[in-house]
């Protein structure tokens, strides 16, 4: 029922703008979500209980987020369950000594950037984003939290873009999204 009420208003409230940033891309913005208390809630709610509810939730220490809109939903989850927030950067945004990850998008390629020593090794960190498409940044992603020293307990997505194979590079990591399309 929550992940029900959160899809329907994911479906209701995101915008969609083809051709952007690339000819051909048709790029899904979460955004009105967001801006929606209501339907922010839900997003949120739904991806706490389906993340803190599972085998081992209770070891979770931390929520890293997936610049930059999985900054807002981990710092909204973690805050909500009482955990610490990890930032996963784009590249040349933290200072001092990272560990970096490239990776290729859809319409090219990019670069995260991650602190490790932030939290204890093997602490068990959620990580979060609000889309999955052809599962680059998120594979990028939990490469640097495994290389940071810690264990990656899951990945939530609130957007599941189907038939792009994203699901595919994440094998071995417990996945779970709230909507599809």
């Amino acid at each position: 029922m929550i992940r029900e009420q959160a899809s329907n208003h994911v479906h209701k409230l995101m915008d969609s703008y083809p051709g952007f940033p690339s000819p051909g891309i048709l790029f899904r913005d979460l955004t009105p979500v967001f801006a929606d208390p209501i339907a922010f809630r839900a997003v949120i709610d739904a991806l706490m209980h389906d993340a803190l509810t599972a085998d081992g939730a209770a070891d979770v220490v931390a929520i890293a987020g997936v610049e930059a809109r999985g900054f807002l939903l981990a710092a909204a989850g973690a805050y909500s369950a009482g955990l610490g927030v990890v930032a996963v950067r784009k590249a040349g945004k933290l200072p001092g000594d990272v560990l970096a990850q490239s990776y290729d998008l859809e319409y090219g390629t990019a670069e995260l950037e991650l602190h490790e020593g932030r939290l204890p090794a093997g602490s068990r960190v959620l990580l979060v984003d609000d889309l999955l498409a052809t599962g680059g940044t998120l594979a990028a992603a939990a490469s640097l939290v495994e290389r940071a020293g810690y264990v990656v307990a899951g990945i939530r997505i609130v957007l599941e873009l189907d038939g792009l194979g994203g699901r595919d590079r994440l094998t071995g990591y417990d996945v779970q999204s709230i909507a599809h399309c």
